[in-house]
């Protein structure tokens, strides 16, 4: 599981995969991120968050890698993990507290940036 929702109302909209999504994936989509609640199967219609709730996503632990209360955080989809250094990643909100470098995981809240037209 990628990203878990601790609490909230996520905006959900339609989203038909090409491929089977797992509870708690992170989905990029074109220039925005989703995050599906249940499993879809791939060419099933189902639904995946588009913005909003608390949730719970992976972290990279070790040296450096701690990340302040309310810092923009990026999805690293080649790791699956957030970040804090934007390269080519996709906004995926803001942090929620503040993380250690020990920590692999990290309260978010999710707002991938411009909404979504979907």
């Amino acid at each position: 599981m990628e990203a878990r929702l601790v609490h909230g109302s996520p905006i959900m909209a339609d989203h038909t995969p090409a491929a089977d999504v797992s509870a708690g994936d992170v989905i990029v989509l074109a220039d925005t991120i989703r995050i599906a609640h249940r499993d879809i199967t791939a060419g099933e219609l189902g639904a995946a968050a588009t913005r909003g709730g608390i949730y719970e996503t992976p972290k990279t632990a070790g040296g450096s890698t701690a990340i302040a209360d309310g810092k923009k955080v990026y999805w690293d989809a080649d790791n699956s993990v957030i970040t804090a250094t934007a390269s080519t990643h996709k906004q995926i909100g803001y942090t929620r507290g503040a993380s250690l470098d020990a920590d692999t995981t990290q309260l978010i809240e999710f707002d991938p940036g411009p909404a979504d037209p979907a």
